[in-house]
């Protein structure tokens, strides 16, 4: 078994049944993707167009490609056709070049909401204004090609573990109340994707069910 399928079977081990993994493969060859993808894994995060599209191209169709890095609307045509979930919309315009996009590509782009928790200016995301402003407006009712499956946030950089707690906090209430106002009757809006590979547990312990995991799973990553 290699380190990677060790690596994983290891963290799944730990993960509770209702928390999805998100194996976060930017920067990594396509080998060690493999490696991954024959211990079973099938959910793979990547944060660039250009990278995660390479990858789309040379690996198993039944891969699951999740966008997690900031997305600029002149690249969405490229991840369009085949893209499972994009976790970074941080604009109404973002969601409707998505729309846009799938509707050409005559499917519907399951979409997460970024919300911006850090205490940190190079984090993107919606601040709560943001937020109801997109979810109260007319235009979201016609974007016919997306689904908003739920919220995304990363918490500050940062060993203080109850700054931590508080973030991930925050978005856990908000997700309840954007649940109980805007999709109470619809399953689709099930998704808290927070937590990454040093601050997943408590992540979970504050409602997370999607994790985005690299270097626990792969090693630290490889600047480019």
């Amino acid at each position: 078994m290699s380190t990677v399928s060790q690596n994983l079977t290891e963290l799944k081990k730990q993960l509770p049944a209702n928390v999805t993994l998100v194996a976060v493969s930017k920067t990594k060859p396509a080998e060690q993707i493999m490696e991954a993808y024959q211990s079973g894994h099938r959910i793979f995060g990547e944060n660039k167009v250009q990278e995660m599209t390479k990858k789309y191209e040379q690996l198993p169709k039944d891969i699951q490609w999740h966008m997690i890095g900031h997305l600029q609307r002149n690249k969405v045509k490229y991840i369009a056709p085949y893209v499972s979930l994009i976790h970074s919309v941080d604009s109404l315009r973002l969601l409707q070049t998505i729309n846009k996009e799938g509707a050409k590509n005559n499917r519907v782009i399951p979409c997460l909401l970024q919300i911006h928790i850090a205490k940190e200016e190079t984090k993107f995301g919606l601040n709560e204004t943001e937020l109801f402003e997109i979810l109260d407006g007319d235009e979201i009712k016609n974007l016919n090609h997306i689904t908003i499956n739920g919220l995304m946030g990363m918490a500050t950089f940062t060993e203080d573990k109850e700054k931590i707690r508080s973030e991930f906090k925050t978005l856990k209430n908000l997700f309840d109340t954007v649940k109980n106002r805007y999709f109470s009757d619809n399953s689709t809006f099930s998704v808290l994707s927070m937590g990454m590979s040093g601050d997943y547990q408590i992540a979970i312990e504050e409602g997370s069910n999607m994790i985005r995991v690299g270097s626990a799973i792969f090693g630290e990553r490889r600047y480019q």
